[in-house]
């Protein structure tokens, strides 16, 4: 168990199915959480969902491709929680299925929003305030697509591999022994717990959100303040 009482957890793709998996097992553990969305209705639904005291539950509604919006939401987080420690980045997206030759610039154009800027912009809001609270943690989830690309995945490659890039950057960045930054390489996330439902050889491999929540309370353990700047694989198979 990883006592995170104290600790404010910045999340952001709160709503989304691994989101509010995350969102439960940190609350679970005394987390106050500071829940990033672009959803008002969906962050509403899912404090509903959590019935945490109000003082350990803090919404904000914003769109991470927009800098100065999340410079604005990293401020209303300490102003109103005080500090922040653990960053899950939490936003995903796919775009594929068509060759480098045949694809729309445009598909390119949205994964690097989705993927790349969004994850600097949280950067540069977040990574000074984590590192004024004395003691923090970056999280991501990515994908082997970054480091070993599949035919016809060009746009989300580039991105995540990109994305990668910059947070293993940060981890050389961040004080050592005091922050750290981490990416989990995940397949497909199960939302649907098909994997242990209806097992077969084209879903061995995914991975629940359950899972990926576990490995992330490890990471922001005192523990795991030895771990800075890996790439972890969550998968049962190749």
């Amino acid at each position: 168990m990883t006592n995170l009482t104290g600790r404010v957890v910045v999340m952001t793709g709160a709503t989304g199915g691994l989101g509010r998996v995350v969102a439960h097992a940190f609350g679970e553990q005394g987390a106050t959480l500071a829940l990033l969305s672009s959803d008002v209705a969906k962050l509403e639904a899912l404090v509903n969902e959590l019935k945490l005291p109000a003082e350990r539950c803090f919404t904000h509604a914003a769109d991470l491709r927009d800098r100065e919006a999340v410079q604005q939401a990293a401020q209303a987080v300490v102003d109103k929680l005080g500090a922040a420690h653990i960053v899950l980045h939490l936003v995903g997206g796919w775009m594929g299925g068509k060759t480098l030759v045949e694809m729309d610039q445009d598909n390119l154009k949205a994964m690097l929003d989705q993927h790349v800027w969004t994850t600097l912009n949280v950067i540069q809001a977040f990574a000074p305030r984590v590192a004024a609270s004395g003691w923090g943690r970056f999280i991501i989830v990515s994908s082997p697509t970054a480091t070993s690309p599949a035919a016809k995945s060009g746009a989300y490659a580039v991105a995540k591999a990109a994305q990668e890039a910059m947070f293993l950057t940060l981890a050389q960045e961040v004080e050592a022994g005091k922050v750290t930054a981490n990416i989990l390489q995940v397949r497909t996330i199960d939302v649907e717990h098909k994997r242990d439902k209806e097992p077969a050889p084209s879903n061995v491999n995914w991975t629940t959100p359950e899972e990926i929540a576990a490995t992330m309370l490890y990471l922001c353990s005192e523990t795991a303040g030895v771990v800075n700047g890996a790439r972890l694989g969550l998968s049962r198979g190749k």
